[in-house]
């Protein structure tokens, strides 16, 4: 068979076959093993901010993928064809690909071996880090384990920016990309941004400090802004926190006005007891000082409890009750858990010393009685 004005030889049906059915192949292959790339450069960049199954992101990445394919076609079908023994008139000769190769190919592949080298132990080294610094089953090691795992996240997104956009520019120079204009273009955008987006520069200064001075790490129950909840990410431009119901809160750094860490180093859980006007508070005190020491000696919550309960004593008084004030100290995040038993222990214990709770509709110790 014949195809006049494609080859300067006569060319048979299988001699083409041979030639493209290798290059599709070649060409899926190159364009699903680029949008994977993609994929993983973008959810290292990005983290969970970027759900890629959304339709939104494949969306662009099977046009990416499309792109990737036919400009592999482009580059490789008329090689293919000499190499089967055909001679087109026209493309990319195999001969300017072999010295390509040669010439600016190796160079490619190594800057993409060097860079993928790079991350990965990047990737590494932050997870030994974290695992060195986070041994060991003490208060100390937990804080120490909170900040590791918040520099290592920063250190790692940073790393694989850097190497990327490095790997990048030099790939496109090899492609005879001139990355001049690119580097200029990136120094004016940088300068616009300085001056246009004052924010945003803000929010990645006090993001900086804030991890830098360890006020919060990822782990930690703060309150930022008068809502709290479970700190999940802290990167350079917003804090993330979820709260008891599950919300999602997302703070830009620089507009954190107050923040309070519930879980630095150790924490208070404080119950306000009611008592009644004639019930004896030294008494009452010594109850609940008993209750606190059962409950240090207790298998489950004795080893969240640093020091022996606080008696503070009487803090206020209302027209119907005096509140007497007690507190105790536990590890971090730990004291609802312990409070909440301790609530439980000292009621039981105060109802059956008789200690009854007053009532401020009728300012007695007891509840009115059914006439």
């Amino acid at each position: 068979m014949d195809y006049p004005g494609l080859f300067t030889v006569t060319a048979t049906w299988q001699a083409v076959v041979y030639a493209i059915a290798p290059t599709l192949l070649l060409s899926a292959l190159s364009a699903l093993l680029a949008k994977r790339l993609l994929e993983r450069g973008l959810r290292a960049a990005m983290g969970e901010h970027l759900a890629v199954s959304s339709p939104l992101v494949q969306g662009p990445l099977r046009l990416f993928a499309i792109a990737i394919f036919v400009l592999m076609m482009s580059l490789l079908l008329f090689p293919a064809f000499e190499l089967a023994g055909l001679q087109p008139r026209t493309g990319v000769s195999l001969g300017t690909i072999s010295r390509w190769v040669f010439e600016h190919g190796l160079i490619v592949l190594i800057v993409t071996l060097m860079a993928y080298a790079l991350v990965r132990t990047t990737t590494l080294l932050v997870r030994r880090f974290e695992h060195q610094v986070s041994q060991g089953t003490t208060l100390d090691a937990l804080e120490r384990a909170k900040r590791a795992r918040t520099l290592g996240s920063l250190i790692q997104k940073i790393a694989t920016v850097t190497i990327s956009s490095v790997a990048v520019l030099i790939v496109l120079d090899q492609f005879g990309v001139n990355i001049a204009p690119v580097l200029t273009g990136a120094g004016i955008a940088g300068l616009a941004v300085g001056f246009g987006a004052q924010t945003l520069v803000r929010d990645f200064i006090s993001g900086f400090f804030l991890i830098l001075e360890d006020q919060v790490r990822v782990g930690d129950v703060a309150a930022i802004n008068g809502v709290g909840g479970l700190v999940e990410q802290i990167n350079l431009r917003t804090i993330v926190l979820r709260d008891e119901e599950g919300a999602v809160h997302v703070f830009p750094n620089g507009a954190i006005t107050t923040l309070a860490n519930r879980s630095k180093d150790f924490s208070y859980y404080v119950i306000n007891v009611a008592l009644p006007y004639n019930e004896d508070t030294d008494r009452v005190a010594g109850i609940i000082r008993q209750v606190g020491e059962d409950l240090r000696r207790d298998d489950r919550y004795g080893p969240f409890i640093l020091d022996p309960l606080d008696i503070l004593g009487v803090d206020a008084y209302s027209d119907w009750a005096m509140q007497f004030k007690i507190r105790i100290k536990t590890m971090p995040q730990k004291q609802w858990e312990v409070g909440r038993e301790l609530r439980r222990r000292i009621r039981i214990a105060l109802d059956e010393a008789g200690v009854r709770v007053p009532y401020p509709a009728l300012g007695a110790a007891e509840p009115p009685r059914k006439q």
